[in-house]
């Protein structure tokens, strides 16, 4: 069986479109967007044409537009460096307890420096209630931080209600957009998105590229020291080949992004569809209404999910779950463990399909038939 991925929500591969758009700027057009001459100018007009591109695929300005690393530096600069430069109004900051750990982490390193953090609880869909949201609001909250779409179940949560509720407050609100963007169709001014964290690799860009959406008038303290660049917000040369190649993939995604809804709606459906066919016990993790397409976790009662990877991995198939797998023992997801507190078998069974370039529904099957048959083979042991 020659080899699948789907595992596209762990990243995705280059579209060679992108490659394609990335290969002068490594030997031909190299100079440094800040220098003078004409080598700079051609990497600084690549730059600022990428920014106005990027910004225009989520309503915003290209001022408002900060390239970085990726998706984990966006959520620590918009964090950090929004609390640091406005901790005089505040210490308290709202986020929920199945962010991914860019933010998670985060939030650990702001609560060993005094600020008091409330980590929001999920109900078995992977949403938030808002009124848990504003019962948690005080005077000293400063910012919330809810991701958009998560990254192991595929939830969305009710972004443009959260951001009503905080606009009317004047509480700074920041959204992890990463497995979100390119798939589904985001306008910050009408969501009132202060901060919006996008990373390239998961649109079929190349990896180690970003950027964070910051409103024109919330503040950041940058934390990165050295020159000018970003409007003073970032600070090194810019990464030109990959900023390249980011404009290329959301260009490719947002043009195809009906299209790939639709197909990856029919994977999930083909995938759900045979589980039935063959008559083995799953369970779908995550909202029924309110999904990722892309994204489709599976618990398998009475199934470990480490002998189905690695059963998986043995005739081909990539696939994941949310746990992290360390001197042989298997850490469960923190995700799932918020969702399912008392199912311990649910979280210890799960395992994350997600759909993406390079897939067919013939894939698809054939992945959703060998996961039943090992399925079977591991229940009847």
């Amino acid at each position: 069986m020659k080899p699948i991925y789907v595992d596209h929500a762990a990243t995705s591969p280059t579209h060679p479109a992108v490659v394609d758009a990335m290969v002068p700027y490594f030997y031909e057009n190299f100079g440094n967007p800040s220098s003078i001459h004409q080598f700079g100018r051609i990497s600084r007009h690549a730059v600022d044409e990428a920014r106005a591109f990027l910004a225009s695929t989520i309503n915003a300005t290209e001022k408002e537009i900060i390239f970085t690393s990726g998706g984990t530096e966006a959520d620590n600069l918009a964090v950090l460096g929004y609390v640091m430069a406005n901790q005089n109004k505040g210490n308290h900051v709202i986020t929920t307890s199945i962010e991914h750990h860019a933010l998670l982490h985060t939030c650990h390193h702001l609560e060993k420096n005094d600020f008091e953090i409330t980590y929001l609880p999920v109900d078995e869909n992977g949403l938030i209630s808002i009124k848990d949201l504003e019962d948690s609001i005080k005077e000293e909250t400063i910012l919330v931080s809810i991701m958009f779409g998560n990254n192991e179940v595929g939830t969305i949560q009710p972004i443009k209600q959260i951001g009503e509720l905080l606009n009317e407050k004047n509480i700074a609100f920041h959204t992890d957009a990463v497995q979100a963007y390119g798939i589904e169709e985001i306008d910050v001014k009408q969501m009132h998105i202060d901060f919006f964290s996008v990373s390239a690799h998961k649109v079929n860009g190349p990896k180690g590229t970003g950027f964070l959406y910051a409103k024109n008038d919330r503040y950041l303290q940058p934390h990165l020291h050295g020159g000018e660049q970003e409007r003073k917000r970032r600070a090194g040369t810019e990464n030109v080949v990959g900023i390249v190649g980011m404009k290329e993939a959301a260009k490719i995604a947002l043009n195809e992004r009906e299209t790939k809804r639709k197909q990856f709606l029919s994977f999930r459906d083909k995938m759900i569809a045979v589980f039935n066919e063959q008559d083995i016990e799953f369970k779908i993790n995550g909202s029924d209404s309110s999904f990722l397409p892309h994204i489709l976790n599976v618990s398998f009662p009475g199934v470990s999910v480490e002998s189905l990877l690695v059963n998986l991995d043995l005739v081909g198939v990539a696939a994941s779950s949310g746990s992290a797998c360390t001197a042989g023992s298997i850490e469960p997801s923190h995700v799932l463990v918020a969702m399912f507190p008392n199912d311990k078998d649910r979280v210890m069974s799960s395992i994350r399909f997600s759909f993406g370039l390079g897939n067919t529904i013939e894939d698809i099957e054939l992945v959703a038939l060998e996961t039943a048959k090992i399925v079977k083979r591991i229940k009847s042991n």
